[in-house]
């Protein structure tokens, strides 16, 4: 997918403040990754951190995080993941559960940091 032709970037600076654009579980050809909601929220973080570290900041920058999924059936799994790249202080979180998202993703995550 040619991301550079969709009305959004992949993140923006502000004040010192770093908003990351939602992230979905696409390989980096563009294809929805396949498998278990456990596979697609490593993709998502793996697609989360390499937009942070390109914005000069890691998860340990992370202040907020929104979490929105197809299925709130797995919360749980989907949190697992989640935990295993953050560190505590923990970030502010919410999680929603929505009817769809883009590309048929099941799992979309955007975050905002604090540059140092």
């Amino acid at each position: 997918m040619d991301t550079q032709k969709l009305p959004f970037s992949k993140f923006t600076i502000k004040n010192g403040f770093i908003f990351t654009s939602g992230q979905v579980h696409l390989n980096s050809d563009g294809t929805l990754l396949e498998g278990s909601i456990e596979d697609k929220t490593h993709r998502v973080m793996k697609n989360l951190e390499s937009v942070l570290k390109e914005a000069g900041v890691t998860f340990k920058d992370v202040v907020k995080t929104t979490i929105y999924v197809t299925d709130m059936s797995e919360y749980a799994k989907v949190n697992e993941v989640y935990a295993s790249y953050m560190s505590e202080p923990y970030p502010a979180r919410e999680t929603v559960c929505v009817k769809e998202l883009p590309l048929g993703a099941n799992i979309e995550i955007s975050m905002i940091a604090a540059k140092p």
